[in-house]
């Protein structure tokens, strides 16, 4: 079936993926009535091609909005009607953008910083941005230059992560160990079982001389023998770790300690770090024990008018410069909200005024997005309470160091020094409207 063959168990985790009801997810595999921008989309999840599933009796040859309603899909048959006139290259904007993607777009001087930056013995690199703005896209080019040029890749999502091993430092960096151990590993066997009895043999001196030496000295002693080439690590989403104080001051600590031995010892060249995180570090560790002020920033910017331009005509779109800044006065340069934009507007979905019109309610292209933002906003009320604060504003507002980080890590706010301002015009209606509904249900 198409839902394990990609990965999902069950519906539900398809549906909390899409952001969608599990009911639709339910009509999608019965085969019974989805809408069509919903349809489209599971299809592009699950890697189908939804002209080879769907049954549409419509009378022209492409889709507007009165034709994206509820249809149902069956097997194909002779008499189907036309398929959709748009692009067949265009691609749905969700997660990491492939690396061989026609809308991946380059914002110089970034990456070529970072490709010659990953070249250095003992290298670190932090790529910081909010959630949606491109961090794991470039990381992944980061690491496709360094396979390139025969180094060991290995990424960690501690996103991905259970939660039972943030519990304490010997479980995390046991895990730890153990998954860099079977990604180094991967394609040689004998050397992975080989690692990993060394590891569980290491480990049981880890009580006696500490988790952080022993993780130190289980790279030092027994990994680092074993391979010729450098090892690039990326870690991702790293801030997860700040609402973890028994294991993130530590693990931190063991980041920076290792990025400094490499100025000091030649065996530790072989490693270099690439860290990945959403906002500034609101956590106290150290200066002197932290990776958070070391290193290559790699801090990513919205996009320009004239990359969201050449973005437009790479989905076929012949805008003029005026209509590039009627979509970027509401959602600003924001990569995500921007390629949504497009890409709806390139399939026919919308048109462009329709787009202005809806963007902010329930009805428009961003409510799923709109609606998960206003969820995680709801199981934190001071998350809450400092977002309606913000929208309700004209100027900067000041709150306290914890709130304005969080809400810049989901990507809401823009930080200008001590003070925080809402990121785009879309955040600013929705969240206004959200704060009145609420005010008149009281």
């Amino acid at each position: 079936m198409a839902l394990r063959r990609n990965g999902y168990i069950s519906q539900r985790i398809l549906a909390e993926d899409l952001e969608i009801a599990q009911s639709t997810v339910s009509n999608f595999v019965t085969g019974k009535a989805v809408y069509f921008s919903t349809f489209t989309e599971i299809c592009h999840k699950l890697g189908l091609e939804w002209r080879d599933i769907v049954d549409l009796e419509l009378p022209d040859e492409t889709y507007t909005d009165t034709q994206t309603q509820n249809i149902n899909h069956s097997p194909p048959s002779p008499s189907s009607p036309p398929s959709p006139s748009f692009p067949p290259s265009l691609e749905y904007p969700e997660g990491e953008v492939a690396l061989d993607s026609p809308f991946y777009l380059e914002r110089p001087p970034i990456e070529q910083r970072c490709y010659q930056e990953i070249k250095k013995p003992g290298s670190l690199i932090r790529i910081k941005a909010p959630q949606n703005m491109g961090k794991s896209s470039l990381l992944a080019r980061i690491l496709q230059q360094a396979e390139s040029q025969g180094n060991i890749t290995v990424t960690i999502d501690f996103q991905l992560a259970e939660e039972e091993l943030f519990f304490n430092l010997n479980t995390f960096l046991r895990w730890f160990c153990d998954t860099v151990t079977e990604e180094v590993a991967a394609k040689n066997p004998e050397l992975q079982q080989k690692l990993l009895q060394k590891l569980d043999e290491h480990w049981k001196s880890a009580q006696r001389f500490g988790y952080m030496k022993t993780c130190k000295n289980y790279f030092e002693r027994y990994l680092f023998p074993e391979i010729n080439q450098p090892l690039i690590l990326g870690l991702e989403t790293v801030d997860k770790l700040f609402e973890y104080p028994k294991i993130y001051r530590d693990f931190f600590g063991l980041l920076r300690a290792l990025h400094e031995e490499a100025k000091r010892r030649d065996i530790w060249k072989k490693l270099r770090l690439v860290i990945v995180h959403s906002t500034e570090a609101y956590v106290p560790v150290d200066i002197n024990q932290s990776p958070f002020n070391v290193g290559l920033v790699a801090d990513l910017p919205e996009f320009t008018q004239e990359q969201v331009k050449d973005l437009a005509q790479r989905h076929q779109l012949n805008w003029s410069d005026t209509e590039v800044e009627k979509l970027m006065v509401l959602v600003g340069g924001h990569p995500f909200l921007v390629r949504l934009a497009l890409y709806k507007i390139a399939i026919q979905q919308i048109n462009l005024a329709q787009f202005l019109q809806t963007a902010a309610t329930a009805e428009g292209i961003y409510s799923n997005h709109l609606q998960h933002l206003e969820y995680l906003l709801q199981q934190q009320p001071e998350l809450r309470t400092a977002m309606q604060e913000v929208v309700a504003s004209s100027s900067g507002v000041l709150l306290p160091t914890v709130t304005r980080f969080k809400l810049h890590s989901l990507g809401l706010v823009k930080l200008q020094g001590d003070e925080v301002t809402v990121r785009c015009e879309l955040y600013r209606q929705y969240f206004s409207n959200y704060s009145q509904d609420n005010h008149n249900t009281m």
